[in-house]
């Protein structure tokens, strides 16, 4: 049955276990599908042309599983890449960028918004793009923060020198009087403690991956394919090397065991 099928769910490492989470909790009856590029990390750093390369044979392995939605939780791949996966996929795609400057557009209230994220994200202006057609009068303020993805798959969540890094990165953006920071990429949720406490307690922080969860409910309940069985959800995760230290990592962040972590190649 098509709706019994799972959401797949893909990232270029563990960031995208944020938007699961999420899933998870929105809504519990879903079977769900990760993978994790985790050979490949980080993305941001990378050409475009790779970044496409890479996001059509994720596409490719994900739609060979017969999901029933794709969400695109890197926000890297959703700048550069997010046509060539449409067009690879024969099944709704969502991506979180839209979700995250809706979210910023309708918090902020100085209409001066901060966005973070990685080279390629801060580069594309796909933040930018986003939030001006929601609101022309928005300032933006983009830093590129290339350490984070690293810091954050090497599992240095809340080491001194992640605090001293993330200080350095925020000063220019917090010199601009910004209300509200978009986490722009979904590596950086795992640092949310550490990323409040080094912009104050006043800046919200806009975690995309929380709108993402909310959006996928609507689609699903809009096309009413929500999971009817009355079987215990499965996940089932795949990443494309070292599932330990992601299995290690993610177990900790979702607060439950991985029966299975499964390596794969898609050379």
């Amino acid at each position: 049955m098509k709706n019994n099928k799972a959401i797949a769910v893909f990232d270029s490492g563990i960031g995208g276990l944020t938007v699961v989470s999420s899933l998870m909790k929105r809504l519990p009856g879903e079977n769900i599908i990760y993978f994790g590029d985790t050979a490949r990390v980080p993305y941001g750093i990378k050409s475009v042309e790779t970044i496409n390369r890479y996001a059509a044979q994720i596409t490719k392995f994900l739609t060979q599983k017969e999901v029933k939605l794709l969400i695109v939780a890197c926000n890297t791949m959703a700048a550069v890449a997010f046509q060539t996966i449409k067009d690879l996929s024969g099944v709704p795609v969502l991506e979180v960028i839209d979700a995250g400057a809706r979210n910023a557009v309708a918090q902020t209230r100085a209409k001066a918004i901060g966005v973070i994220g990685t080279p390629a994200t801060i580069n594309s202006n796909a933040y930018a793009r986003a939030i001006r057609l929601l609101d022309s009068k928005v300032k933006i303020f983009s830093q590129a923060c290339p350490l984070f993805v690293p810091l954050v798959e090497e599992g240095w969540i809340n080491h001194p020198a992640t605090k001293l890094i993330a200080r350095e990165y925020l000063k220019p953006v917090l010199d601009e009087k910004i209300d509200t920071l978009v986490l722009g990429c979904t590596h950086y949720p795992l640092l949310k403690p550490l990323l409040q406490e080094a912009v104050g307690g006043k800046i919200k922080l806009i975690d995309s991956a929380e709108a993402m969860a909310d959006i996928a409910a609507q689609l699903i309940e809009k096309q009413k394919i929500s999971n009817d069985a009355n079987a215990a959800p499965e996940y089932h995760f795949y990443v494309s090397d070292v599932p330990y230290r992601f299995q290690a990592i993610g177990e900790k962040f979702l607060g439950r065991k991985f029966d299975q972590v499964k390596l794969v190649s898609l050379q």
